[in-house]
């Protein structure tokens, strides 16, 4: 249990390193503060995962060195019932002198080991890492997927309360880092806490149980990873806009279905939503391999020259399974004049394995590159629900979406 309530901290940003040593002799201010983090709390309980999802420059990195001791908060009491390690900048707690066998002494220790914890879990720490004969070379050779093979090895044996993962687990080869999230996976269920910083927006989705979107050092938002992932999107399309009018980005009750995130500039309406067979028939549920049509009608507020419309399916985690627009279709649509209404019609197979299906639209005017546009005027998170039952004629599979596979056995 972790227990984190009204941390601060602010940095102290000079013009040159004299403006330091000027601050001390005149006694006269020569620094301006930057505030990292503004009155922070949350909880983390048990066997939960709380991801942290911002932009750059939110205070993200701060609260994790803060969290694992290399930072002090100058407000704010942080209470966790046992040992937090984790990898974040990578290099923190090594000697790039040392071999990786004496680093793991080194930094073991560090993170609260005795020398006898240490000899009884090294030959897991280094099986785990999977140097071969690097281990006794010093880490000022180690590329920087090795230092992290190391680091995470060595943390997550360690036999922490809370586990903190950052960015570093990128650098990693797309092998270990499976090996990696398998680990952290099997550390959750065995009651571990854990928190996760990552800019893969679908693992976060996965992954965490709740999660937090930091903005300038101020938590925005704090609840259901995929409300907190799809308002961050709309903060990202309100800078990408360059629209005149301004996007703004709310969340939205929906009935029976809970709290969705809407990002418009209100010059486009969404007027219904459909889910219709192939005999043009409403239905909520289908069987899994028919034919299903979306449509949607929009209402123009404004005269639009090159409009575009998206349509996005998600799995019940809010991890995206179809996404596309008629800009990345190659499709040119006729303008749209201020009042005029367009019904847009996607038909598709459906070739999913049973669940629930959150479906999005979207609306966006001028494209250009692959699927940016100039304004976005629409995103209107899980807008209906698509419930997909098993299809007995179809081959028995695992996974999001049958493939269709064909088979030949010589």
């Amino acid at each position: 249990m972790m227990r984190v309530t009204g941390v601060s901290k602010k940095f102290k940003s000079y013009h040159s390193p004299a403006d330091r040593l000027k601050e001390i002799i005149f006694r006269k201010k020569y620094h301006r503060e930057i505030v990292a983090l503004d009155n922070i709390s949350f909880e983390v309980g048990d066997g939960e995962t709380l991801g942290i999802v911002g932009q750059n420059g939110a205070g993200k990195s701060t609260i994790l060195k803060i969290l694992s001791g290399i930072l002090l908060p100058d407000t704010g009491s942080i209470e966790i019932d046992g040992k937090i390690t984790g990898i974040l900048e990578l290099g923190t707690g090594f000697n790039p002198e040392l071999t990786g066998l004496e680093n793991i002494y080194m930094n073991g220790t560090f993170l609260g080991m005795t020398r006898a914890e240490i000899d009884q879990r090294k030959s897991e720490i280094m099986d785990f890492a999977e140097l071969g004969d690097f281990i006794y070379e010093p880490i000022k050779t180690y590329s920087s997927g090795m230092l992290m093979r190391l680091a995470f090895s060595i943390a997550i044996h360690a036999e922490p309360k809370c586990f903190l993962v950052d960015e570093a687990l990128s650098v990693g080869d797309a092998y270990f880092q499976q090996k990696c999230m398998r680990k952290i996976i099997e550390f959750k269920n065995s009651g571990g806490a854990i928190i996760f910083i990552s800019h893969d927006l679908n693992a976060v989705k996965t992954l965490c149980d709740s999660a937090i979107l930091l903005d300038k050092g101020k938590i925005l938002d704090y609840g259901d990873p995929r409300t907190i992932v799809d308002f961050y999107y709309g903060m990202v399309l309100q800078k990408s806009h360059m629209g005149d009018a301004e996007v703004e980005v709310k969340k939205v009750c929906l009935k029976d279905k809970g709290e969705a995130s809407n990002t418009s500039t209100g010059e486009v309406k969404l007027v219904s939503f459909n889910i219709l067979n192939e005999e043009n028939e409403q239905i909520s549920y289908i069987e899994s391999e028919q034919t299903v049509r979306f449509v949607y009608e929009i209402e123009s507020l404004k005269d639009l020259t090159e409009p575009h419309f998206g349509f996005h399916v998600r799995n019940s985690l809010g991890v995206s399974v179809f996404e596309t627009n008629t800009y990345c279709m190659g499709i040119q649509n006729p303008p749209l004049k201020k009042g005029q209404t367009v019904k847009v019609t996607y038909e598709m197979k459906m070739p999913l394995s049973a669940g629930n299906y959150s479906l999005s639209v979207g609306v966006a005017n001028k494209g250009y590159d692959r699927g940016s546009f100039e304004e976005y005027l629409l995103m209107a998170h899980d807008v209906d629900i698509l419930s997909v039952v098993s299809n007995d004629d179809a081959i028995t599979y695992s996974g999001v979406f049958n493939m269709d596979p064909q088979v030949s056995v010589e």
